[in-house]
């Protein structure tokens, strides 16, 4: 069984990528980063999403020596200019605080009215293999943004963006109902058939 190893150490979003692609019929042995605790973090020095996923994936496999796949996302609030965006893990300052990172945005658009409250997930997901061979794709999910958090299931703005056609946010949806219409779902989905023709 081939070892892919998913260049994150985020436990709820490793559960969610080996979900997501055990669905899409991938029998690969998935681990985490946190299976390689000797391995540095890497720099998200990129200005896209896409070149951030990249540059992940591409550190991992050349200190692993097998496939990598990585992804990066954000929210993008169109009054905001696409902001946070790459910046919406630490959009409050600390990387990783959910909770101010939040509070922070909601007291950002405390008077923008409903009509302009437009947002979307983005989501580019890429593989690298150690001798270099990269693909990236990416993924979206549009909605609107709610004025209080609602919803305990996922993870990140999940609890404030309410997506498109739904009357619940992310947070509200199951985790089967999340995949099936997330950024990052439609994201690694389009990724799978890269991963069985270059990672087989």
């Amino acid at each position: 069984m081939t070892r892919l190893i998913l260049a994150t150490r985020n436990a709820g979003k490793i559960t969610e990528l080996r979900a997501i692609l055990a669905d899409a019929g991938l029998t690969h042995e998935l681990v985490g980063a946190d299976a390689y605790p000797e391995i540095p973090d890497v720099k998200e020095t990129g200005v896209t999403f896409a070149e951030n996923a990249l540059l992940k994936a591409h550190a991992l496999a050349q200190a692993t020596g097998h496939p990598a796949i990585a992804d990066d996302s954000g929210l993008c609030v169109d009054v905001l200019g696409g902001a946070p965006g790459i910046f919406s893990a630490r959009w409050a300052g600390r990387h990783g605080d959910d909770q101010a990172n939040l509070d922070l945005l909601l007291a950002q658009l405390g008077d923008i009215s409903d009509p302009h409250r437009a947002a979307h997930f983005a989501c580019a997901a890429a593989l690298a293999l150690p001798d270099g061979t990269e693909r990236v794709v990416e993924g979206r999910l549009t909605g609107t943004l709610r004025t209080a958090p609602a919803g305990t299931n996922g993870f990140g703005y999940d609890p404030i963006l309410q997506p498109d056609g739904s009357a619940r946010t992310c947070a509200e949806l199951s985790p089967a109902e999340k995949n099936e219409i997330s950024h990052r779902g439609k994201a690694f989905r389009a990724l799978v058939p890269a991963i069985g023709e270059l990672a087989g």
